[in-house]
């Protein structure tokens, strides 16, 4: 009897340790499984934008706060001062049609600064290094994110076709000019126009013309004037292919600076990008043969900017950023090893290389920071595909000793959205 007594307190006793190991075990799940809901909560609805605000850029005084761009990254822009007077131009205001020069096999005529940033000359002086970017009318409201990213000078190549078209853009950007302070100063833009539907003639355009929108919502005021974009024209568009080669050379040549970072219209570069760029290479001193390959991330349009590199794995590992066409197109960025650089998790403020690019592919196309010396894009390819991917093959059959590095700090990220198996990636 004493036994049995003994043998059920022992099991007892093991039952209940039993219980209080699974107790143990099912609360520390318990605290693992908040602990990453309030991680991710706080990623996807941080409030600290503070740091991107440019309100106190150069001590220049400003006037509201706009709502952010778009519902998901804390890029924040700030209304400039009213900049525009009665005695301000629009934009192309005095600009001959008939001048211009012709690119090499005559299909489009190129006005190189067609309008110059009011500080873009000093800007040129004190970087060495320039963002070289391209749009249609379609997408040229991402420059105010842009703008706000990068302080550096930035030299914009913009398309128009026809009349409409082109009359559209004039009052677009001298709207954008006149509510945004880091565009007027810094973006200068060359316009592109083709041959075959050349505009005639420029329009008369009064200060109230642009003056009259909403300078808090820059694309509502665009998708606005598209809706009066001719229905030819439109026609017109979808059956021509767009010359982003042609406008990426454009924009390279019109950078007054040793280096370039070339890249489209809809990619933002981190804060401060353009000052550690600077810094960086100022420094390094780097060989007329190197390019910087900054990787390039899509972000899920609910989550914040991320504010450095840790920030950006963090998303990466919550599922909320990926590298550019990641899904799309997996060989666009494979060589730049995202994985390798993602692993190198040195704290420091400034920026340094993470490692070489060594496994070069035909189908590869980087971002990057290069000299001005690199081979020009191939303006025989026309629309999309085979386009940048062409440029950087060039550097390997023309100048042997290219070579690719991959910059450990700095990020970009895509701001246009598409539907994906995830429903709110975005990608250009």
């Amino acid at each position: 009897m004493d036994d049995y007594l003994k043998v059920e307190i022992i099991e007892n006793k093991i039952t209940a340790k039993t219980c209080r190991l699974w107790n143990l075990s099912i609360a520390s799940v318990l605290a693992l499984t908040l602990s990453n809901v309030f991680l991710t909560v706080r990623l996807l609805h941080s409030g600290d934008c503070n740091q991107y605000s440019s309100g106190a850029d150069e001590g220049v005084s400003m006037v509201p706060r706009a709502p952010i761009l778009t519902p998901a990254t804390c890029l924040e822009y700030v209304l400039a001062e009213s900049l525009a007077n009665s005695t301000d131009k629009a934009v192309f205001s005095g600009l001959d049609l008939r001048l211009g020069r012709w690119d090499t096999r005559r299909l489009y005529k190129v006005f190189d600064f067609a309008v110059v940033g009011e500080r873009f000359p000093d800007l040129s002086d004190t970087y060495t290094v320039c963002l070289a970017t391209q749009s249609s009318l379609e997408k040229i409201y991402s420059l105010v994110q842009v703008s706000h990213h990068w302080s550096g000078p930035i030299s914009t190549a913009i398309f128009a076709a026809g009349n409409d078209e082109l009359y559209l853009l004039q009052i677009y950007l001298s709207y954008l000019r006149a509510c945004f302070r880091p565009i007027r100063e810094r973006v200068s833009f060359h316009l592109v126009l083709p041959k075959e539907r050349a505009p005639t003639h420029l329009k008369s355009v009064h200060v109230s013309d642009f003056t009259k929108f909403d300078c808090a919502k820059p694309e509502a005021t665009l998708n606005d004037l598209l809706k009066r974009r001719k229905p030819d024209t439109s026609k017109w568009r979808i059956k021509n292919p767009y010359p982003q080669n042609h406008l990426r050379n454009v924009a390279r040549k019109g950078c007054q600076g040793s280096h370039v970072f070339l890249t489209d219209v809809d990619i933002v570069p981190s804060v401060n990008f353009a000052e550690q760029l600077d810094k960086f290479l100022r420094k390094q001193k780097p060989h007329h043969l190197t390019a910087f390959v900054v990787p390039t991330y899509e972000l899920d349009e609910r989550v914040r900017f991320p504010r450095n590199k840790t920030d950006l794995i963090r998303l990466a590992n919550k599922g909320l950023a990926r590298p550019f066409h990641h899904k799309v197109f997996i060989y666009n960025q494979f060589a730049t090893n995202f994985s390798r650089w993602q692993a190198d998790v040195t704290e420091s403020d400034e920026t340094k290389v993470s490692h070489n690019v060594t496994n070069f592919e035909f189908l590869y196309e980087p971002f990057y920071v290069a000299p001005d010396t690199v081979p020009p894009h191939d303006e025989r390819f026309l629309g999309y595909g085979y386009t940048r991917n062409t440029q950087v093959s060039a550097w390997k059959k023309r100048r042997r000793g290219w070579g690719g590095l991959i910059n450990s700090k700095e990020i970009t990220r895509l701001e246009q959205g598409t539907h994906l198996n995830i429903k709110h990636w975005k990608y250009s």
